[in-house]
């Protein structure tokens, strides 16, 4: 690894003033800027820890039915968080499966958002959920869906001196919604394929649905075809042939070392099933 300057502002908008190089990456939790630093994938000449700012960017509310969501929040705090689990139990469920206690007691909120690696399992529960994030730069800021962030593998629409700030997520009120996380080694591995359901049903009459994928994709990936394929329908097996083979079809599935395409979209069917089956058994 080679030697670089640490700098740690004091607030999130003088962080972002900072990173106009392209030599200066932020530091939050540090679980994959440092691993790519130790491989020789980034070699910055300076850090910009993000520890020593505003704790109203680590902190976790919910007002106006809606959890609001530090970036600088760790995964552990939110899955240990009570207004989590009362206003959004999903977010809670899939942590539970996300890398180890290890990592999740450093990762940040913001930085698992902004790495926008696509076999994070947050982005699509969150996306699933309608969430959106706040960004902030040295001279203001914006807020877009958390769906818009992503443009490609490892890729986002942040600016070089834009830092995430805040993500707002809609409670799940009398909407259900489950993650299923397949993976090819240990269940807290990186997914083959994560699918986030998120339905609004009366028994099993589904009056509106929201899938988005994960993993099998460069990015996460809302799949409007199945959702038209569940929505307005008493869902049985047909229901659910017609849902995945439209899913499997949408979707622009890539192959990788957990899986080849082929592989994911037979996944894909499979999972999107098991997954609504899995909201619907809620209730």
């Amino acid at each position: 690894m080679t030697p670089f300057e640490l700098v740690e502002p004091h607030t999130l908008r003088e962080a972002a003033g900072l990173l106009a190089s392209a030599e200066v990456r932020p530091l939050a939790g540090g679980t994959a800027v440092m691993l790519m630093m130790k491989m020789g994938v980034l070699r910055p000449a300076r850090l910009v820890s993000l520890r020593a700012v505003e704790k109203r960017y680590s902190e976790i509310a919910a007002a106006g039915g809606e959890l609001r969501i530090g970036a600088l929040a760790t995964l552990s705090a939110l899955e240990r968080s009570p207004l989590v689990a009362r206003a959004a139990p999903v977010i809670a469920q899939t942590l539970r499966m996300l890398a180890n206690v290890r990592v999740r007691n450093v990762a940040t909120v913001g930085g698992h958002l902004a790495h926008a690696d696509p076999h994070m399992d947050l982005p699509p529960v969150l996306i699933a959920l309608g969430a959106r994030v706040s960004i902030i730069d040295p001279a203001g800021g914006r807020t877009l869906p958390l769906g818009e962030l992503y443009t490609g593998y490892l890729e986002t629409t942040l600016g070089r001196n834009e830092l995430v700030a805040e993500v707002t997520v809609p409670a799940q009120g009398s909407r259900r919604a489950a993650y299923l996380k397949c993976t090819t080694r240990s269940a807290d591995d990186w997914p083959a394929l994560g699918v986030a359901v998120v339905l609004e049903a009366d028994g099993a009459l589904v009056r509106d649905a929201r899938v988005v994928i994960s993993a099998a994709t460069d990015t996460p990936t809302r799949l409007a075809a199945a959702e038209n394929a569940l929505r307005g329908a008493r869902v049985d097996e047909a229901v659910l042939r017609r849902a995945g083979d439209a899913a499997a079809s949408e979707a622009a599935v890539i192959g990788d070392q957990h899986g080849s395409a082929a592989y994911k979209r037979e996944l894909l069917r499979v999972c999107l099933a098991r997954a609504v089956r899995a909201v619907l058994d809620e209730q």
